[in-house]
């Protein structure tokens, strides 16, 4: 009895190290129908996420959708959007802007080349930090974008994808983040309005604010392609104008990410987008993109669709911005101010 209890275990312990494939065919080994499994190295996985990925596909594919009517500042659409944004704040526990009693920074402006007065509203949210409550990062992209063609055939929706929903998209999952890791210096999230139209919205949020109270600005522009410098990269705009790219870049080393100082001088892209509103204040505030401006055929076209951009890419770089500026949201450093020196008229 022993040996029969014996020889079973012998034959069920060999089954249970082999692969059974099917009766005639050899296997690896050359032996009928089996094939032994030998113990496997630790196998290499897919790159992981602390950014939920499947949140960043959600907001982006919302923000960017036909729904939406291409964001224009003043339309129903831009106000789809700004109640999208208001939601999500809410749902992640973001508090209200100094001053405000609502997310919406409401103002009125009259763009340039029109006659029409413009309701619109900067949406903001804040998570109070710790032991630094009293310095502020702002986090932000705009959310607004060229709208609608007055006429043609086919498509005619500028559905902005990558210019700039793929920011607000980083915006939210930044908030959502930093919202469950903690924070030591208080963070201001915020979707500008009116980007397009020339900077209005960044620049009546920097008129209302003490610019001495924002150690830094994060900015996200067009994070949803390739770079030049290829995957896993993005580049920064003004990098030589303050140390914040090089803590960035300390604070990535050893991730696999890299960040560039930005490519495209000829562009003067540090001026061009929301950052430059708080960095003419002093603020070392400076735009991430991954966009090969250079090259890109749908920037501006309404051809700048949600399917045309790499998840991946995004999620990543919402990651790389998340670790790389995690030392300046807890305090430990803080960048040199930017000075500019405005040209004599």
């Amino acid at each position: 009895m022993r040996k029969i209890i014996y020889t079973v275990f012998i034959f069920v312990f060999v089954l249970t190290s082999c692969k059974v494939t099917q009766k005639g065919n050899k296997g690896k080994d050359g032996v009928d129908g089996v094939t032994y499994v030998k113990p496997s190295k630790t196998k290499k996985e897919k790159p992981s996420f602390f950014i939920d990925s499947a949140s960043v596909r959600k907001h982006l594919y919302t923000l960017a959708s036909d729904e939406m009517q291409g964001r224009k500042s003043g339309t129903e659409g831009i106000e789809k959007a700004a109640k999208y944004i208001e939601n999500e704040f809410k749902r992640i526990g973001l508090t209200t802007f100094e001053g405000l009693d609502s997310y919406r920074q409401t103002f009125n402006f009259t763009p340039r080349r029109s006659k029409e007065e413009i309701t619109s509203a900067n949406i903001i949210g804040v998570l109070e930090g710790k032991s630094k409550k009293e310095e502020y990062v702002i986090i932000s992209a705009h959310y607004d974008h060229l709208g609608m063609k007055k006429s043609g055939s086919g498509d005619l929706i500028y559905n902005g994808a990558n210019d700039d929903a793929s920011g607000v998209t980083g915006v939210l999952a930044l908030a959502e983040y930093f919202k469950k890791v903690g924070n030591e210096r208080t963070i201001v999230f915020v979707a500008f309005t009116a980007e397009e139209m020339g900077l209005i919205g960044s620049t009546h949020f920097g008129k209302g604010i003490d610019a001495n109270k924002f150690v830094a600005g994060i900015n996200l522009e067009m994070i949803g392609k390739i770079p030049s410098f290829g995957p896993n990269t993005a580049w920064l705009t003004g990098f030589e104008r303050s140390d914040f790219g090089k803590i960035v870049q300390q604070n990535l080393k050893g991730s696999g990410y890299q960040l560039f100082p930005d490519p495209y001088k000829n562009f003067n892209l540090f001026f061009r987008s929301d950052n430059a509103s708080l960095a003419r204040l002093g603020v070392p505030s400076h735009t991430f993109s991954t966009t090969a401006i250079d090259v890109d055929k749908d920037y501006h076209k309404v051809s700048d669709e949600a399917e045309t951009l790499n998840m991946t890419i995004i999620t990543q770089t919402i990651q790389a911005v998340a670790k790389g500026t995690k030392s300046i949201i807890d305090g430990i450093d803080t960048p040199t101010r930017v000075v500019i020196k405005e040209r004599k008229k």
